[in-house]
Protein backbone atom coordinates (compact mmCIF):
# COMPACT_ATOMS: atom_id res chain seq x y z
CA UNK A 1 0.00 0.00 0.00
CA UNK A 2 1.13 3.26 -0.89
CA UNK A 3 2.00 5.86 1.70
CA UNK A 4 3.35 9.12 1.71
CA UNK A 5 3.23 12.45 3.53
CA UNK A 6 0.94 15.09 1.04
CA UNK A 7 1.66 18.50 0.93
CA UNK A 8 -1.51 20.78 0.09
CA UNK A 9 -0.31 22.37 -3.58
CA UNK A 10 -2.12 24.53 -5.06
CA UNK A 11 -3.34 26.80 -7.96
CA UNK A 12 -5.57 29.14 -6.31
CA UNK A 13 -9.16 27.75 -5.38
CA UNK A 14 -7.71 24.36 -7.00
CA UNK A 15 -5.31 21.53 -5.20
CA UNK A 16 -3.40 19.01 -6.65
CA UNK A 17 -3.60 16.47 -4.09
CA UNK A 18 -5.88 15.40 -1.36
CA UNK A 19 -5.45 14.44 2.26
CA UNK A 20 -7.09 10.83 2.37
CA UNK A 21 -7.02 11.19 6.72
CA UNK A 22 -8.54 14.80 6.54
CA UNK A 23 -11.38 13.79 4.34
CA UNK A 24 -12.34 10.72 6.20
CA UNK A 25 -12.13 13.10 9.64
CA UNK A 26 -13.98 15.56 7.58
CA UNK A 27 -16.57 12.99 7.15
CA UNK A 28 -16.79 12.36 10.54
CA UNK A 29 -17.16 15.74 11.86
CA UNK A 30 -20.08 16.06 9.59
CA UNK A 31 -21.82 13.33 11.38
CA UNK A 32 -20.94 14.37 14.55
CA UNK A 33 -22.73 18.14 13.48
CA UNK A 34 -25.77 16.54 12.14
CA UNK A 35 -28.52 16.71 14.59
CA UNK A 36 -29.52 13.37 16.00
CA UNK A 37 -32.95 12.19 14.95
CA UNK A 38 -35.79 13.03 17.60
CA UNK A 39 -36.76 9.41 17.07
CA UNK A 40 -34.53 6.60 16.10
CA UNK A 41 -35.53 5.20 12.60
CA UNK A 42 -37.10 1.73 12.65
CA UNK A 43 -36.76 -1.02 10.27
CA UNK A 44 -34.99 -1.66 7.19
CA UNK A 45 -35.32 2.33 6.21
CA UNK A 46 -36.62 3.79 2.58
CA UNK A 47 -34.71 3.07 -0.16
CA UNK A 48 -33.28 6.58 -1.37
CA UNK A 49 -31.01 7.46 -4.00
CA UNK A 50 -28.67 10.36 -3.71
CA UNK A 51 -26.86 11.73 -7.09
CA UNK A 52 -23.80 14.02 -6.62
CA UNK A 53 -23.19 12.17 -3.49
CA UNK A 54 -19.38 12.92 -2.94
CA UNK A 55 -19.55 16.74 -2.50
CA UNK A 56 -21.17 19.72 -0.61
CA UNK A 57 -24.89 19.68 -0.27
CA UNK A 58 -24.88 15.98 -2.09
CA UNK A 59 -22.41 14.44 0.58
CA UNK A 60 -24.48 16.33 3.16
CA UNK A 61 -27.86 14.99 1.69
CA UNK A 62 -26.23 11.45 1.97
CA UNK A 63 -24.55 11.90 5.38
CA UNK A 64 -27.99 13.85 7.14
CA UNK A 65 -30.36 10.80 5.32
CA UNK A 66 -28.18 8.14 7.11
CA UNK A 67 -28.37 9.62 10.81
CA UNK A 68 -31.89 11.73 10.29
CA UNK A 69 -33.95 9.11 8.11
CA UNK A 70 -31.80 5.53 8.15
CA UNK A 71 -31.95 5.66 4.56
CA UNK A 72 -30.39 2.86 2.65
CA UNK A 73 -30.08 2.78 -1.31
CA UNK A 74 -27.52 3.93 -4.08
CA UNK A 75 -25.53 6.94 -3.74
CA UNK A 76 -23.85 8.12 -7.06
CA UNK A 77 -20.26 10.37 -7.55
CA UNK A 78 -18.27 10.42 -10.26
CA UNK A 79 -14.14 10.38 -8.80
CA UNK A 80 -10.98 9.77 -9.94
CA UNK A 81 -8.73 6.67 -8.37
CA UNK A 82 -5.46 7.06 -6.71
CA UNK A 83 -2.29 6.78 -9.31
CA UNK A 84 1.13 6.62 -9.24
CA UNK A 85 1.79 10.25 -9.08
CA UNK A 86 -1.51 11.72 -7.94
CA UNK A 87 -3.86 11.08 -4.81
CA UNK A 88 -7.66 10.44 -5.73
CA UNK A 89 -10.21 13.20 -5.96
CA UNK A 90 -11.21 14.17 -2.06
CA UNK A 91 -14.51 12.84 -3.05
CA UNK A 92 -13.10 9.43 -3.40
CA UNK A 93 -12.07 9.31 0.14
CA UNK A 94 -15.23 10.91 1.16
CA UNK A 95 -16.91 8.04 -0.40
CA UNK A 96 -15.13 5.71 1.08
CA UNK A 97 -15.48 7.05 4.81
CA UNK A 98 -19.57 7.91 4.24
CA UNK A 99 -19.57 4.12 3.44
CA UNK A 100 -17.88 2.81 6.45
CA UNK A 101 -20.09 4.51 8.34
CA UNK A 102 -22.93 3.42 6.69
CA UNK A 103 -21.87 -0.16 7.31
CA UNK A 104 -21.11 0.46 10.88
CA UNK A 105 -25.02 2.35 11.54
CA UNK A 106 -26.06 -1.16 9.77
CA UNK A 107 -27.31 0.85 6.71
CA UNK A 108 -27.27 -0.81 3.20
CA UNK A 109 -25.73 1.73 0.74
CA UNK A 110 -24.22 1.25 -2.13
CA UNK A 111 -21.97 3.45 -3.75
CA UNK A 112 -21.69 3.90 -7.43
CA UNK A 113 -18.61 5.52 -9.50
CA UNK A 114 -20.01 6.68 -12.71
CA UNK A 115 -21.34 9.81 -14.94
CA UNK A 116 -24.81 10.51 -13.85
CA UNK A 117 -25.85 11.77 -17.20
CA UNK A 118 -25.68 8.41 -18.90
CA UNK A 119 -27.50 5.88 -19.61
CA UNK A 120 -25.87 3.26 -18.15
CA UNK A 121 -25.49 4.34 -15.18
CA UNK A 122 -29.10 5.45 -14.68
CA UNK A 123 -29.48 1.08 -15.88
CA UNK A 124 -27.14 0.40 -12.90
CA UNK A 125 -29.19 2.02 -10.67
CA UNK A 126 -32.68 0.65 -11.56
CA UNK A 127 -31.00 -3.04 -11.53
CA UNK A 128 -29.82 -2.65 -8.29
CA UNK A 129 -33.12 -1.07 -7.23
CA UNK A 130 -34.91 -3.74 -8.73
CA UNK A 131 -32.30 -6.69 -7.35
CA UNK A 132 -31.41 -5.38 -3.73
CA UNK A 133 -33.70 -3.04 -2.69
CA UNK A 134 -37.01 -4.48 -3.58
CA UNK A 135 -38.26 -2.69 -6.84
CA UNK A 136 -39.53 -0.05 -5.06
CA UNK A 137 -37.30 3.50 -4.46
CA UNK A 138 -38.69 5.90 -1.69
CA UNK A 139 -37.03 9.29 -2.29
CA UNK A 140 -34.36 10.91 -5.11
CA UNK A 141 -32.28 13.89 -4.66
CA UNK A 142 -30.23 15.50 -6.94
CA UNK A 143 -27.04 17.32 -6.61
CA UNK A 144 -25.13 17.60 -9.71
CA UNK A 145 -22.80 20.44 -10.61
CA UNK A 146 -20.68 19.64 -13.72
CA UNK A 147 -18.71 21.36 -16.68
CA UNK A 148 -20.34 19.25 -19.13
CA UNK A 149 -23.03 16.82 -20.23
CA UNK A 150 -23.29 14.54 -22.86
CA UNK A 151 -26.95 13.78 -23.98
CA UNK A 152 -27.29 10.25 -23.93
CA UNK A 153 -30.25 10.72 -26.42
CA UNK A 154 -27.96 12.12 -29.20
CA UNK A 155 -24.37 12.30 -28.35
CA UNK A 156 -24.24 15.74 -27.91
CA UNK A 157 -21.99 17.44 -25.41
CA UNK A 158 -22.80 20.76 -23.65
CA UNK A 159 -20.75 22.91 -21.72
CA UNK A 160 -21.95 25.21 -19.04
CA UNK A 161 -20.52 29.01 -19.05
CA UNK A 162 -20.21 31.23 -16.23
CA UNK A 163 -21.85 34.60 -17.73
CA UNK A 164 -24.02 37.33 -17.21
CA UNK A 165 -26.86 37.44 -19.46
CA UNK A 166 -26.97 41.17 -21.63
CA UNK A 167 -24.29 42.85 -21.00
CA UNK A 168 -20.79 42.57 -19.29
CA UNK A 169 -20.66 42.51 -15.13
CA UNK A 170 -17.88 44.14 -13.64
CA UNK A 171 -17.65 42.75 -9.55
CA UNK A 172 -15.40 42.75 -6.53
CA UNK A 173 -13.73 39.39 -6.59
CA UNK A 174 -11.23 37.56 -3.74
CA UNK A 175 -8.07 36.12 -4.70
CA UNK A 176 -4.81 34.97 -2.47
CA UNK A 177 -1.36 35.89 -3.48
CA UNK A 178 1.25 33.35 -3.63
CA UNK A 179 2.10 33.97 -0.10
CA UNK A 180 -1.27 33.64 0.62
CA UNK A 181 -1.84 37.19 1.63
CA UNK A 182 -5.42 37.93 0.37
CA UNK A 183 -6.23 40.98 -2.42
CA UNK A 184 -9.67 42.36 -3.20
CA UNK A 185 -9.50 42.71 -7.27
CA UNK A 186 -12.47 43.87 -9.54
CA UNK A 187 -12.94 41.67 -12.62
CA UNK A 188 -15.04 41.98 -15.69
CA UNK A 189 -16.58 39.11 -17.02
CA UNK A 190 -18.04 39.40 -21.04
CA UNK A 191 -21.75 38.68 -21.67
CA UNK A 192 -23.40 34.95 -22.91
CA UNK A 193 -23.07 35.10 -26.61
CA UNK A 194 -24.11 32.19 -29.00
CA UNK A 195 -25.53 29.71 -27.52
CA UNK A 196 -24.15 29.78 -24.30
CA UNK A 197 -27.49 29.80 -22.29
CA UNK A 198 -28.74 26.74 -23.98
CA UNK A 199 -25.54 25.00 -23.61
CA UNK A 200 -25.81 26.04 -19.62
CA UNK A 201 -29.09 25.41 -19.50
CA UNK A 202 -28.58 21.93 -20.75
CA UNK A 203 -25.95 20.95 -18.56
CA UNK A 204 -27.26 22.52 -15.03
CA UNK A 205 -31.21 22.88 -16.37
CA UNK A 206 -33.91 19.74 -14.96
CA UNK A 207 -33.34 17.78 -18.32
CA UNK A 208 -31.34 15.05 -16.39
CA UNK A 209 -33.06 14.81 -13.09
CA UNK A 210 -36.09 14.29 -15.43
CA UNK A 211 -34.40 11.73 -17.49
CA UNK A 212 -34.03 9.99 -14.37
CA UNK A 213 -37.67 10.08 -13.09
CA UNK A 214 -38.55 9.07 -16.36
CA UNK A 215 -35.98 5.73 -16.58
CA UNK A 216 -36.75 4.65 -12.82
CA UNK A 217 -40.88 5.07 -13.81
CA UNK A 218 -40.32 2.89 -16.85
CA UNK A 219 -39.21 0.65 -14.73
CA UNK A 220 -41.91 0.63 -12.48
CA UNK A 221 -39.44 1.45 -9.57
CA UNK A 222 -40.90 4.62 -7.72
CA UNK A 223 -43.07 3.29 -5.11
CA UNK A 224 -46.22 5.24 -3.94
CA UNK A 225 -45.72 8.86 -2.11
CA UNK A 226 -41.94 8.85 -4.04
CA UNK A 227 -40.47 11.92 -3.32
CA UNK A 228 -37.77 13.59 -5.10
CA UNK A 229 -35.91 16.83 -4.29
CA UNK A 230 -33.27 18.59 -6.75
CA UNK A 231 -30.87 21.34 -5.04
CA UNK A 232 -30.43 24.79 -5.87
CA UNK A 233 -29.50 28.28 -4.88
CA UNK A 234 -30.78 31.57 -4.98
CA UNK A 235 -28.34 33.77 -3.63
CA UNK A 236 -27.57 37.48 -2.50
CA UNK A 237 -28.40 40.46 -4.81
CA UNK A 238 -24.82 41.85 -5.17
CA UNK A 239 -23.57 38.29 -6.75
CA UNK A 240 -26.72 38.20 -8.95
CA UNK A 241 -25.56 39.58 -11.97
CA UNK A 242 -23.12 36.50 -12.32
CA UNK A 243 -25.46 34.18 -10.55
CA UNK A 244 -28.94 34.25 -10.33
CA UNK A 245 -29.44 36.39 -13.23
CA UNK A 246 -26.76 34.91 -15.51
CA UNK A 247 -25.87 31.84 -17.10
CA UNK A 248 -26.51 29.38 -14.46
CA UNK A 249 -29.39 31.65 -13.17
CA UNK A 250 -31.44 30.62 -16.12
CA UNK A 251 -30.44 27.10 -15.59
CA UNK A 252 -31.56 26.87 -12.21
CA UNK A 253 -34.49 28.79 -13.86
CA UNK A 254 -35.24 25.84 -15.80
CA UNK A 255 -34.58 23.26 -12.55
CA UNK A 256 -37.16 24.61 -11.15
CA UNK A 257 -39.56 24.66 -13.60
CA UNK A 258 -38.89 21.23 -14.07
CA UNK A 259 -40.05 20.16 -10.59
CA UNK A 260 -43.07 22.02 -10.83
CA UNK A 261 -43.58 19.81 -14.33
CA UNK A 262 -42.73 16.73 -12.41
CA UNK A 263 -44.57 17.58 -9.23
CA UNK A 264 -47.72 17.43 -11.48
CA UNK A 265 -46.79 14.29 -13.26
CA UNK A 266 -45.84 12.42 -10.10
CA UNK A 267 -48.63 13.49 -8.12
CA UNK A 268 -51.11 11.66 -10.82
CA UNK A 269 -48.83 8.93 -11.40
CA UNK A 270 -47.69 7.73 -7.79
CA UNK A 271 -49.25 10.03 -5.26
CA UNK A 272 -45.42 11.69 -5.20
CA UNK A 273 -43.93 14.83 -5.36
CA UNK A 274 -41.20 17.05 -6.67
CA UNK A 275 -39.32 20.15 -5.39
CA UNK A 276 -36.32 22.19 -5.16
CA UNK A 277 -34.82 22.98 -2.22
CA UNK A 278 -32.97 26.38 -2.29
CA UNK A 279 -30.06 26.21 0.53
CA UNK A 280 -27.96 29.06 1.61
CA UNK A 281 -24.46 29.89 1.11
CA UNK A 282 -21.47 27.62 1.46
CA UNK A 283 -17.62 27.14 0.47
CA UNK A 284 -17.83 23.67 -2.48
CA UNK A 285 -15.53 23.32 -5.13
CA UNK A 286 -17.88 24.82 -7.51
CA UNK A 287 -18.95 28.45 -5.51
CA UNK A 288 -15.54 29.02 -5.54
CA UNK A 289 -14.99 29.28 -9.16
CA UNK A 290 -17.92 31.88 -9.49
CA UNK A 291 -16.62 35.47 -9.47
CA UNK A 292 -17.35 37.39 -6.44
CA UNK A 293 -18.69 34.04 -4.40
CA UNK A 294 -15.63 33.97 -2.74
CA UNK A 295 -15.72 37.65 -1.26
CA UNK A 296 -19.31 37.51 -0.95
CA UNK A 297 -19.09 34.33 1.66
CA UNK A 298 -16.22 35.67 3.37
CA UNK A 299 -18.32 38.79 4.00
CA UNK A 300 -21.15 37.12 5.08
CA UNK A 301 -19.37 34.81 7.77
CA UNK A 302 -17.80 38.08 8.98
CA UNK A 303 -21.06 39.42 9.48
CA UNK A 304 -22.87 35.93 11.15
CA UNK A 305 -19.66 34.50 12.72
CA UNK A 306 -21.18 31.23 13.70
CA UNK A 307 -24.51 31.88 12.61
CA UNK A 308 -23.38 30.39 9.15
CA UNK A 309 -25.56 27.34 8.61
CA UNK A 310 -23.29 24.43 7.64
CA UNK A 311 -24.84 22.03 4.71
CA UNK A 312 -25.04 19.14 7.54
CA UNK A 313 -28.04 21.06 9.34
CA UNK A 314 -29.68 22.02 6.48
CA UNK A 315 -29.90 18.66 4.86
CA UNK A 316 -31.03 17.44 8.45
CA UNK A 317 -33.71 19.92 8.25
CA UNK A 318 -34.68 19.05 4.63
CA UNK A 319 -35.26 15.10 5.30
CA UNK A 320 -36.72 16.28 7.87
CA UNK A 321 -39.13 17.94 5.71
CA UNK A 322 -39.23 15.56 3.10
CA UNK A 323 -40.03 12.00 5.41
CA UNK A 324 -42.51 14.53 7.11
CA UNK A 325 -41.07 14.44 10.68
CA UNK A 326 -41.24 18.11 10.10
CA UNK A 327 -44.20 20.17 8.19
CA UNK A 328 -43.16 21.01 4.43
CA UNK A 329 -42.84 24.65 4.00
CA UNK A 330 -42.50 25.63 0.44
CA UNK A 331 -43.09 29.08 -0.72
CA UNK A 332 -44.90 30.85 -3.50
CA UNK A 333 -42.96 28.76 -6.24
CA UNK A 334 -43.23 25.31 -5.19
CA UNK A 335 -39.63 25.37 -3.11
CA UNK A 336 -38.56 24.31 0.53
CA UNK A 337 -36.26 27.60 1.50
CA UNK A 338 -33.59 26.76 3.81
CA UNK A 339 -31.85 29.89 3.08
CA UNK A 340 -33.57 32.56 5.06
CA UNK A 341 -30.75 33.08 7.64
CA UNK A 342 -28.16 34.22 4.58
CA UNK A 343 -31.16 36.29 2.77
CA UNK A 344 -32.31 38.05 5.94
CA UNK A 345 -32.89 41.76 5.28
CA UNK A 346 -30.35 42.73 8.18
CA UNK A 347 -28.15 40.36 7.37
CA UNK A 348 -28.13 41.18 3.87
CA UNK A 349 -27.67 44.87 4.64
CA UNK A 350 -24.68 44.02 6.76
CA UNK A 351 -23.00 42.40 4.01
CA UNK A 352 -23.67 44.73 1.17
CA UNK A 353 -22.08 47.38 3.44
CA UNK A 354 -18.89 45.44 3.70
CA UNK A 355 -18.81 44.67 0.37
CA UNK A 356 -18.71 48.56 -0.71
CA UNK A 357 -15.73 49.03 2.17
CA UNK A 358 -13.55 46.14 0.94
CA UNK A 359 -10.52 46.81 -0.81
CA UNK A 360 -6.89 45.02 -0.38
CA UNK A 361 -6.77 46.92 2.53
CA UNK A 362 -9.44 46.72 4.68
CA UNK A 363 -10.72 43.06 3.59
CA UNK A 364 -9.20 41.62 6.39
CA UNK A 365 -11.50 43.50 8.93
CA UNK A 366 -14.36 42.90 7.17
CA UNK A 367 -14.00 39.15 6.18
CA UNK A 368 -13.44 35.93 7.95
CA UNK A 369 -10.79 35.35 5.96
CA UNK A 370 -8.87 32.46 7.93
CA UNK A 371 -12.11 30.55 7.71
CA UNK A 372 -12.61 30.94 4.45
CA UNK A 373 -8.93 29.84 3.79
CA UNK A 374 -9.62 26.73 5.54
CA UNK A 375 -12.97 25.94 4.55
CA UNK A 376 -11.23 25.79 1.28
CA UNK A 377 -8.51 23.51 2.35
CA UNK A 378 -10.79 21.18 3.78
CA UNK A 379 -12.80 20.59 0.34
CA UNK A 380 -9.35 18.40 -0.18
CA UNK A 381 -8.68 17.14 3.26
CA UNK A 382 -6.39 19.63 4.65
CA UNK A 383 -6.75 22.32 7.42
CA UNK A 384 -8.95 19.79 9.67
CA UNK A 385 -8.63 19.80 13.23
CA UNK A 386 -6.94 16.24 14.72
CA UNK A 387 -5.22 15.23 11.33
CA UNK A 388 -0.90 14.97 11.66
CA UNK A 389 -0.20 16.21 8.12
CA UNK A 390 3.66 15.25 8.86
CA UNK A 391 2.85 11.56 9.27
CA UNK A 392 2.51 9.20 5.65
CA UNK A 393 -1.07 8.27 4.76
CA UNK A 394 -2.10 5.39 2.58
CA UNK A 395 -3.23 7.14 -0.55
CA UNK A 396 -4.53 4.03 -2.42
CA UNK A 397 -7.64 3.28 -0.91
CA UNK A 398 -10.59 1.38 -2.27
CA UNK A 399 -13.48 2.37 -3.73
CA UNK A 400 -16.28 0.89 -1.51
CA UNK A 401 -17.22 -2.71 -2.46
CA UNK A 402 -20.87 -3.20 -3.19
CA UNK A 403 -20.94 -6.98 -4.10
CA UNK A 404 -20.82 -8.27 -0.22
Amino acid sequence: MTERVIDPRNRGFLFLDSHPAGCRHLVADMWRSCPEPTGVPEGAGPVALIIGSSAGYGLAATLAGLKRAGIRGIAVSFEKAPTERRTATAGWYRTAATAELARAEGRDLVFLNGDAFSDATKEQVADLIERRFGGSLDYLVYSVAAPRRTDPATGTTYASVLKPIGRADRTKTLVFDDRGAPEVREVETAPAGGDDVEQTVAVMGGADWERWIDHLAGRGLLAAGFTTAALTYIGSPLTAAIYRQGTIGAAKAHLEATARSLNERLGAAVGGRAVTSVNGAAVTQSSTAIPGIALYTGLLRGVLGAGVVPPIRQLAELWDQLTGAAPLATDDEGRIRLDGWELADDVQAAVAQRWEAATTATVAGLADLEWFRAEVERLYGFSVPGVDYTAAVATDVPWPDHTR
